[in-house]
């Protein structure tokens, strides 16, 4: 799975709390979002910037469910968790036992787990609080271009 088929697959009002919180905690990454979804509208930045909020995600969300916007959807993926829900990312690193520093990976490319012991950080980390951004971080985190860890994507179901 890709960043833009982590966006691709969320449900509208999903996609929506999620560009949302991005919104009010990173604003600068949501317009840069906003302008990417007017270009690709053929449309002024002004034009989106003035439609309800709910109109501005349902844009932005189509675009960065395009292949062509996979950088940009890695990136809000990443302002999302590291930003946004830092502490649940820090939660799976550590989980993981991956060096570090305050959610950014020391390394570039981390080797994958043995698929037992990450089988158990997978379960160990899916709990019923706040399960939805339990989720998405799984799939955000396979997605990522660094990430090359095909049993990952099979222990969370991504296709």
């Amino acid at each position: 799975m890709r960043p833009y088929q982590v966006f691709a697959s969320l449900p509208p009002e999903r996609a929506r709390e999620v560009l949302r919180t991005i919104s009010e905690t990173a604003p600068a990454i949501f317009l840069q979002a906003v302008a990417v979804a007017s270009a690709a509208m053929h449309a002024r930045p002004v034009f989106l910037q003035r439609q309800p909020f709910e109109k501005r995600a349902d844009a932005v969300r189509r675009c960065l469910s395009r292949v062509s916007s996979d950088p940009l959807a890695e990136e809000m993926l990443a302002v999302y968790f590291l930003q946004c829900r830092k502490e649940l990312l820090v939660e799976w690193l550590d989980t993981l036992g991956l060096k570090h520093e305050d959610g950014a990976l020391a390394d570039d490319a981390p080797a994958a787990p043995d698929p037992g012991r990450l089988a158990e950080a997978v379960n160990a980390f899916r709990k019923p609080e706040q399960a939805e951004d339990r989720e998405l971080l799984l799939r955000a985190f396979a997605a990522q271009s660094a990430i090359e860890w095909p049993e990952l994507e099979r222990l969370i179901g991504a296709p």
